[in-house]
């Protein structure tokens, strides 16, 4: 009671009522864009995750023993793993690729006509054309899938020829020597990343084989799991399967340096967030020490009818600790509804400004992506309320050492 009627009185009263509000807006504000902020990044790794892992695998195996005939008998036993969605053979390498007066580089992937199906990023992301045709005839046939960004450079189009060109072509008495083959585009593909879409054709696993001199082999075992997170858990599984001789990897050590910067960047953006959470909970200090000089003798006269320090500390505790608890609950509040109902805000500042604040064809999504982490938010709320505690407790304690003798000395 003495604590909300302290925050609430009027500065002639000597009351710190704005000083209060302020420091409310302050935590509400701050926690409010850590929790924003870190859904937003969240979103954007879920997103990044989807199109990455859907378009590569999440465990593989590679190794000397894919040349062998034991590798039939490993991709069997790994396809009867618990966990394991798709087992893919591939072939890949590097070539160059002519179309319409236009070269470029490009990394040719060679799967089997199912697996090209089942990867569903791809089949199910056709520009143009089609996969009907594809894996058919001598040796697969000569229908390829190129994405279409690649497509748009070398100026194809399904139905066009493309003429590729392999650094390392079939064997001869003089050596290895560059295979040239032209092909026919099938269908153009888009997953929106344009680091696979300009860079990545899909042909026939024995055309692959054929084409890049590989006789029968393959260049690595492609697995994926029902859970990518559970990848790194189940490599143990997939090396008992495959053999001592096989190599497994999983998609964090094939991309460890992207994903490395990731980690850091979102552990960095979270600590500097948190410290913005930690400067306003400062604003409590200060408002609380103010109410503390102004109720000096408010506490002298408590201390002498019987209220013990602790009770005063109790009093003044409760003050700060109701302005950062208050202020934490309206940041989670507004936080939480903002990373709801982001995508009806996008479009109605849009609306209001004519412009279009997140461009589709530069981040290949359509809106702000938000994915909001009921743990992290526990986290964020956590240490506000916590921050707001610490903040209070100087003051307060400082207000149970008032000596009353000393505080109506002049009174």
């Amino acid at each position: 009671m003495l604590a909300g009627r302290y925050l609430r009185a009027k500065r002639s009263e000597g009351g710190v009522a704005m000083i209060s509000i302020i420091a409310f807006i302050g935590i509400m504000l701050a926690v409010a864009v850590l929790i924003i902020v870190m859904s937003v990044m969240n979103g954007f790794r879920a997103e990044l995750l989807d199109r990455m892992l859907g378009f590569n695998g999440h465990l593989y195996i590679s190794g000397d023993i894919l040349s062998t005939p034991d590798r039939d008998r490993i991709v069997r036993d790994v396809r009867k793993l618990p966990g394991v969605v798709q087992v893919t053979p591939v072939v890949e390498a590097q070539a160059m690729a002519l179309g319409m007066g236009q070269i470029s580089g490009a990394i040719v992937r060679g799967v089997t006509p199912k697996d090209l199906a089942d990867t569903t990023i791809i089949s199910h992301n056709i520009v143009q054309g089609s996969l009907d045709g594809f894996g058919e005839g001598e040796y697969g046939g000569d229908l390829i899938v190129v994405g279409q960004k690649l497509a748009e450079t070398l100026g194809v189009q399904p139905g066009d020829p493309l003429t590729l060109i392999s650094p390392t072509g079939g064997a001869t008495a003089f050596g290895a020597t560059p295979q040239r083959k032209t092909y026919t585009v099938a269908a153009t593909f888009s997953v929106g990343m344009s680091e696979y879409d300009a860079s990545f054709i899909y042909m026939p696993l024995e055309q692959a084989q054929l084409f890049f001199g590989r006789d029968t082999a393959i260049d690595f075992v492609e697995i994926r799991v029902a859970d990518a997170d559970r990848a790194i858990a189940m490599k143990p599984q997939v090396a008992r399967a495959a053999g001592p001789a096989a190599v497994i990897t999983d998609w964090t050590e094939r991309n460890a340096a992207f994903w490395g910067a990731l980690k850091v960047e979102r552990n960095v953006m979270r600590l500097i967030l948190m410290l913005l959470v930690a400067i306003a909970a400062m604003n409590i200090i200060s408002g609380l020490i103010m109410l503390v000089k102004n109720k000096g003798r408010d506490i002298a006269i408590l201390r002498t009818m019987g209220a013990g320090r602790g009770a005063i500390l109790r009093i003044f505790f409760m003050a700060g600790a109701s302005i950062g608890a208050l202020g934490t609950l309206a940041g989670f509040g507004l936080g939480t509804l903002f990373c709801i109902f982001i995508e009806p805000i996008q479009k109605a500042v849009e609306w209001v400004t004519g412009a279009q604040v997140f461009n589709s064809d530069v981040y290949f999504l359509s809106h702000v992506p938000a994915k909001v982490d009921w743990t992290e938010v526990a986290v964020i709320v956590g240490f506000s309320l916590a921050m707001s505690f610490l903040a209070t407790l100087p003051p307060a304690w400082r207000a149970s050492r008032l000596d009353p003798v000393e505080a109506l000395r002049y009174e």
